[in-house]
């Protein structure tokens, strides 16, 4: 153990070296939907977008969809039990527009979460070859259906999915958010990933899910993760293991996205699937939050307390300004990526050292059955120890 603290610091140093490799690596990799020619025909695209107490943005997100530059597509929206002025919305823009057809969720069924069993009855009326998952807080350039075909076309992808640009407008937002952009970037190397196909090295992201609808049904579609509480990555999973192809794409020009309205929000947003995403398993999520904040907070803090004049004695502070620079350059490289302000780099201790606590928050949530979204309660899960 003596001697792992005395290299701790060459090996952050090394794995954050590693992380910017991985980052510029995507950065100049990573393909944007413009960026493929334009397929001989294109196929019929159903846009399907579940809808709960979403009044303040569903108008804009459905118009923006049905403001395509497509020739054959349809908007289905399904109004899950919403308690706001949703329903109204709906049945008015319905009336306007006959490209989209709003259904009336069914009770929930034991066994599914709320979302879930609102997609699979969108995808259970959908008439697309293609079938386009995006949530009610999206918006969409008028080309990005177009793009994103041709995109999915030319990768021979059976899933196509994207990260938008997340929109963040109150401090606790802009502090919260960009971490989940940030986490891909540095730690995923997306194009490897999309060819070695280990579902293990894969992220989908809910915002943007374009399936070949064949594919989507041949894994069991939403029926085969009822009770997955990060849906998203869970499918995208099934699609690689049951050998179809994923694709992750830069869809930040075409899809914007507000994921939380408020600090408190994006706190509850995060702690519902933060410890799903690790699939429950307490011992490597713990050790790997553990990990991140040696490799990201301890070089920042050796250097303050340097500066203080207590320097730490196993983090010489040249070496503490090396990885911490290394830092700075990582926030960088993803924020600029991702159209995120760049005066945000600096703050990215606080950042996460906030996202370390919603993580633990997760955690506990999960193992005393507490958590909730939306106004639902969330089962718990199996938990395993590894």
């Amino acid at each position: 153990m003596s001697i792992i603290l005395e290299q701790l610091p060459l090996i952050v140093i090394i794995f954050l070296f590693l992380c910017l490799l991985t980052a510029l690596s995507n950065y100049w990799l990573i393909p944007r939907f413009d960026e493929y020619p334009p397929p001989s025909t294109y196929p019929r695209v159903s846009i399907l977008v579940p809808a709960r107490n979403e009044a303040d943005g569903i108008e804009a997100c459905l118009r923006s969809l049905l403001d395509q530059d497509y020739a054959d597509f349809e908007v289905i929206v399904l109004d899950d039990g919403s308690t706001d002025e949703t329903g109204p919305l709906l049945l008015k823009l319905a009336r306007q527009n006959s490209q989209l057809n709003v259904l009336e969720g069914k009770p929930l069924p034991l066994g599914w979460l709320g979302k879930h069993w609102a997609c699979y009855q969108l995808a259970q009326a959908a008439s697309g070859d293609l079938l386009l998952f995006t949530d009610a807080d999206t918006l969409h350039q008028p080309n990005t259906l177009r793009d994103s075909v041709a995109a999915l076309i030319a990768e021979r992808a059976d899933l196509l999915t994207a990260f938008p640009h997340e929109q963040a407008v109150t401090w606790g937002e802009k502090l919260i958010i960009p971490v989940i952009s940030w986490g891909i970037l540095s730690f995923l190397p997306v194009r490897l990933a999309s060819r070695l196909s280990i579902p293990a090295l894969s992220v989908t992201i809910g915002q943007f899910m374009l399936f070949n609808r064949s594919a989507f049904e041949a894994v069991g579609g939403y029926a085969s993760v009822r009770e997955h509480l990060v849906d998203d990555v869970a499918l995208g999973r099934r699609i690689i293991a049951h050998g179809y192809r994923w694709t992750l794409l830069d869809g930040t020009g075409h899809v914007s996205c507000r994921m939380y309205r408020g600090f408190w929000e994006a706190v509850d947003g995060f702690s519902k699937n933060v410890f799903a995403f690790f699939e429950y398993r307490i011992l490597f999520y713990l050790a790997a939050w553990l990990w991140i904040g040696i490799a990201f907070l301890k070089p920042p803090y050796a250097l303050f307390s340097w500066y203080l004049g207590n320097p730490l004695a196993n983090f010489p502070p040249n070496l503490a300004a090396i990885a911490t620079l290394q830092s700075l350059l990582l926030w960088r490289i993803a924020y600029r990526r991702f159209r995120l302000p760049a005066y945000l780099v600096l703050l990215y201790p606080l950042s996460l050292s906030l996202f370390i606590l919603i993580g633990l928050r997760s955690l506990v949530l999960t193992l005393t059955g507490r958590a909730t979204w939306k106004g639902r309660e969330l089962h718990r899960p199996a938990i395993r120890w590894l």
